[in-house]
């Protein structure tokens, strides 16, 4: 029931699952499996899959860390959106994009949690779309040296509180990996 009425389709966000991203983070390989299974499920669906990739100074475009992990393949006519900031939209062309491809609901995966996975989420959503946030396959570093929650708790906090979010239109959601369909009442 997204806002954006003349936008039927979904997509699948893949964002920052990348090397020095992903590096030490808890189940990083259950929630790298657990998007390439949505890959494969939306390419089988024929839903586009939208790979995000970010740099800035600590993560060099180009370098190792900035390079996709190994274990996830975009394929030449996915769309990968390049950007500099923590929410996708921002200065990118993903809401061009996402436009062209009359996409009014995403499914968002990918790192870390408390930065770029809920700076997209909300910028998704004030943006108008219906957003469902995959509960198992997103992942966060460790920073609880720095004041931040355990991982685990970011990743929990992050499912709890998404599921909760309301505005005229919209719909939030989080669902396990086995529920996500790509439809419009995508689970």
């Amino acid at each position: 029931m997204t806002t954006l009425l003349e936008r039927p389709n979904t997509a699948l966000l893949v964002i920052d699952v990348q090397n020095g991203v992903v590096e030490g983070a808890p189940d990083r390989d259950g929630v790298i499996a657990n998007i390439d299974t949505l890959v494969d499920k939306a390419r089988a669906e024929d839903v586009p899959v939208i790979w995000v990739q970010h740099s800035d100074d600590d993560l060099a475009r180009d370098s190792e860390p900035w390079q996709y992990v190994r274990e996830l393949v975009r394929r030449d006519a996915e769309p990968l959106v390049h950007k500099t900031y923590g929410d996708s939209f921002e200065d990118t062309e993903l809401e061009a994009l996402l436009a062209e491809l009359g996409v009014g609901l995403l499914v968002v995966t990918g790192a870390q949690s408390d930065a770029c996975i809920r700076s997209t989420l909300h910028g998704a959503f004030v943006r108008g779309y219906d957003v469902t946030l995959v509960s198992d396959a997103h992942t966060t570093q460790d920073l609880s040296e720095y004041g931040a929650p355990a991982p685990h708790q970011v990743v929990a906090h992050t499912n709890l509180y998404w599921q909760w979010q309301s505005a005229p239109g919209r719909r939030a959601k989080t669902v396990g990996t086995a529920e996500v369909t790509f439809t419009a009442d995508a689970g």
